[in-house]
């Protein structure tokens, strides 16, 4: 009921753990594994990354902000831990990659042969030289899944930003340069000011919103990439419910990644598979033949 395929990867559930979320150990990659239809890796680049001093992470009301920093230990630390994980477990497994250059993500290939998919990390709205840096721009995007699709046969994941005046178009060019799926969205631009203090909370200042809140735009850009692109969409933002999910699958995606709700509960995919589960067995359908049905009904 629940198996879908996804730029070539065949997965048992349509639910994702998303890239920077638990995603730095095998072992706790392993205990997501058990349920998750596949695991994104934290991002990783070349070199080793320091990221920003704490408070990095705040709780708010509504959603999460976050200035992290793309923190990476580099590529061949990282290839190790990795590694652990595609050796002890059958759920496909996602590398994501930053890079400061296209090129650079070409070069960050070779480290991970066991990697099931590529996702490049062309969004993140808080990191220098890095993510967004690239993103925001049509030939930079298109230029930087080329560069991978070049040296490598997996498929290749553009993860896009919502901070931008249309996302089809940055999706369009990644479709240009070869990606085999796009995943919407990385986190919106945003920050937090302490009123006791008088100054921003965040040591970086500005940062990142996941989390409840970024639903309603995450769920428009999976709507709008679907109705013009003709790889598949992957949906990512404020899924923290079996409703949520759905929600995005007919909408358009062929899977979801879930992110945020893990600072809430470590069994968030636990519980949205069971209830995606549920569902479907009520009805007599299948998730695949769900994907992109509330266009139909527009």
């Amino acid at each position: 009921m629940l198996e879908v395929e996804v730029a070539g990867m065949k997965l048992r559930n349509p639910v994702m753990l998303a890239s920077g979320i638990l995603g730095s150990k095998h072992s706790s990659l392993l205990r997501i594994a058990e349920f998750a239809g596949a695991v994104v890796s934290k991002s990783v680049g070349v070199e080793r990354r320091e990221g920003y001093r704490n408070p990095a992470v705040l709780n708010r009301k509504c959603c999460i902000v976050n200035a992290v920093g793309l923190a990476s230990p580099g590529a061949e630390v990282f290839s190790g831990e990795l590694r652990e994980f595609s050796m002890k477990s059958k759920t496909p497994l996602v590398v994501s990659l930053f890079a400061s250059r296209p090129d650079e993500f070409a070069s960050l290939a070779d480290y991970f042969p066991f990697a099931s998919a590529f996702e490049l990390n062309l969004s993140c709205p808080h990191a220098e030289n890095a993510g967004m840096v690239l993103g925001v721009d049509e030939k930079l995007v298109k230029k930087c899944v080329q560069v991978i699709k070049d040296v490598t046969d997996k498929p290749v994941l553009a993860k896009l930003t919502p901070n931008v005046t249309d996302i089809v178009d940055i999706g369009r060019a990644a479709e240009e340069g070869g990606a085999d799926a796009v995943v919407a969205v990385n986190t919106v631009k945003a920050m937090a000011v302490d009123i006791f203090s008088r100054k921003p909370v965040l040591s970086n200042i500005r940062g990142g919103m996941s989390g409840k809140a970024l639903k309603g735009i995450a769920l428009r850009c999976v709507w709008d990439l679907y109705e013009e692109l003709e790889i598949p969409v992957i949906g990512c933002g404020g899924i923290s419910s079996w409703k949520d999910a759905l929600e995005f699958i007919l909408a358009g995606a062929s899977a979801v990644q879930v992110g945020s709700a893990f600072y809430y509960s470590y069994r968030a995919i636990e519980g949205i598979v069971r209830g995606l589960e549920e569902y479907l067995r009520l009805t007599g359908e299948k998730i695949k033949d769900l994907i992109g049905a509330a266009h139909e009904n527009a």
